[in-house]
């Protein structure tokens, strides 16, 4: 029998294995386990790894995509891992490495805060026509393959349509990408829907499409200098902020909670 957690970063849920032990096919079981009508459900399968202490906190993490893909970056799995570690040995502050990339984390007031790189923007990098509508979608890499579409409605949207179109765009092949819809609010939030790349779905909630949209929508101007609160579908915004020590860095910060522990047997 094997413990874990359903946790969710803001609407964005996974299965949580700390310290998981012996070895497994952890990618052939994910598609299994993360089944949302037969399987425990989730948009994605964790593994969280203490390899160090001293001086400061250090896991591993992996993450796998509901398809049994692996993820290079998601926010929010990292999010739901510094608040299981938290708990567990009590860490504020603690490195997450994934996908060989070193991420800080901090845990405060029910909040949890991670770091995510992004590159330049790529203006237009697509287009793409569903039904009536065309759009023009900006690229940005946020640790993975993210694109974004300025909209003046997120729920006047087809998601599911229209983000499995773009996401097997030709010109973004072979990786493919994620499909963030996002306008603005105020001059300070934006309003946001992703197509996961892995989920093969609209998700709740995405911390590193909403680093995108923050940084796609202070690209164009329609939001101002400072924070950017993202409000997802979840009704459990997130918030990301510059990394004033790195330049090109960000924080993206919001809830995390616990649905239920559980037990499983696997082979």
């Amino acid at each position: 029998m094997v413990e874990f957690l359903k946790v969710h970063g803001a609407g964005n849920d996974f299965l949580l294995f700390a310290d998981p032990g012996p070895s497994r096919d952890w990618r052939a079981e994910a598609p299994r386990l993360c089944a949302r009508r037969t399987g425990v459900g989730a948009d994605g399968l964790v593994l969280s790894t203490l390899v160090d202490k001293d001086p400061s906190p250090v896991l591993e993490v992996i993450c796998i995509n509901a398809d049994g893909s692996l993820a290079t970056m998601c926010g929010n799995a990292l999010r739901c891992v510094a608040w299981a570690a938290a708990g567990a040995h009590g860490f504020t502050s603690m490195s997450l490495v994934m996908a060989g990339v070193r991420h800080e984390a901090t845990v405060q007031d029910g909040h949890v805060w991670v770091t995510a790189e992004a590159g330049e923007v790529a203006p237009g990098r697509v287009e793409a026509r569903w039904q009536d509508v065309r759009l023009r979608f900006d690229a940005v890499h946020t640790g993975t393959e993210h694109v974004v579409a300025l909209v003046d409605d997120v729920d006047a949207v087809d998601v599911e349509g229209l983000g499995a179109l773009v996401r097997r765009h030709p010109e973004l092949a072979p990786v493919g990408t994620n499909v963030n819809f996002v306008h603005p609010v105020d001059p300070h939030a934006v309003r946001i829907r992703t197509y996961e790349r892995g989920v093969e779905a609209e998700t709740l909630s995405c911390g590193s499409g909403a680093v995108a949209a923050a940084v796609v929508a202070s690209h164009h101007g329609v939001v101002a200098p400072g924070p950017v609160t993202v409000h997802n579908r979840a009704g459990t915004p997130l918030t990301v902020s510059h990394n004033p020590q790195r330049p090109g860095s960000y924080w993206v910060g919001g809830p995390v909670a616990l649905s239920f522990r559980g037990e499983l047997e696997l082979p």
